[in-house]
Formats: C-alpha cells, structure tokens, sequence
C-alpha cells in the first residue's frame, strides 16, 4: 500500500521533485520515526524510504528509455473470424 502510494505520487510530475527532496532531507536529518540511536529500528525507516524512492525512480527511467511495444495483435487472443466461426455451431435439441 505503500509502495503503490508513493511510486502514484513519484509518477505525478507536479509533486514528483517536492518527494525527492522531502525522502532525502528526511533521509539525512537526525530526526525521524523511529531514532537513529536505536541499534536496528532506527535504520528500517531510512532503508525502507531510500528503497522505496530508488526502486521508484529506477522504474519510472525504464519505463521511458524502453521503446514502446508495437500494437500487434497477440498469438492468444483470437480475430473476428476465428471467434465467428468458433461461435457457428448447429444445436441440436434431445426430447
């Protein structure tokens, strides 16, 4: 849920640089969440934010250097006249 929030909101271009900066001012200010002073629970949060903000940005810079998939038809899905003719069958009542 979080995931899906924060890459909605890496997508969206008007807030998209005002959550980069806010994940990395957070990242390095001594005040968070959870302290740093606490062996293993104060670095979750800043793991899980820096995670969170490079796995977003890696994805959305693959999404625009991929070249877009042509529209071609897949092998799976079936035309008109292959539905037309799997559809035509002569029914037969049992009395």
């Amino acid at each position: 849920m979080l995931n899906r929030w924060y890459r909605q909101i890496l997508n969206h271009p008007t807030y998209r640089w005002i959550l980069i900066v806010g994940t990395l001012v957070y990242f390095l200010s001594p005040i968070d969440l959870s302290p740093d002073f606490i062996p293993l629970l104060g670095q979750v949060d800043d793991a899980v934010l820096m995670t969170l903000l490079v796995s977003g940005l890696f994805q959305m810079i693959s999404d625009r250097v991929r070249p877009p998939e042509p529209a071609s038809p897949s092998e799976s899905e079936p035309d008109a006249a292959e539905v037309a003719q799997a559809i035509d069958v002569d029914a037969v009542s049992i009395d």
